[in-house]
């Protein structure tokens, strides 16, 4: 999760937008990583995966308006994407966080980027 996480930063840092391409190698490797480990994660590593899935959700859609061409993959993967954030809402409330616990956890992750 860390080396997700990691590129996450990496990309929130960059000026210019990754290319199509690029944005499906991450949200595969992301997807590839929850649908093997997500039993497995922490609270820490399932906040982490959270907050990667909810950009995740928030660019594959702002992508979709803007690229007709690819708009039904962005949308598709902006779904998918969706369906982890819930599971992952779902682990943490398992966990004995309620939902703006969790939303307060992604704003610090979010503030100390």
């Amino acid at each position: 999760m860390e080396k997700l996480f990691e590129k996450m930063k990496e990309y929130l840092g960059m000026e210019d937008e990754i290319p199509f391409e690029e944005f499906e190698a991450y949200y595969q490797e992301v997807i590839a990583f929850l649908t093997g480990h997500h039993q497995g994660l922490d609270k820490e590593d399932a906040l982490k995966s959270r907050f990667i899935l909810s950009i995740l959700v928030s660019n594959s859609g702002e992508r979709a308006k803007r690229n007709k061409n690819l708009a039904k993959k962005y949308k598709k993967m902006g779904e998918k994407c969706t369906f982890w954030v819930e599971a992952m809402d779902y682990r943490l409330l398992k966990q004995g966080m309620n939902k703006q616990q969790i939303l307060q956890a992604e704003k610090e992750i979010s503030d100390s980027i």
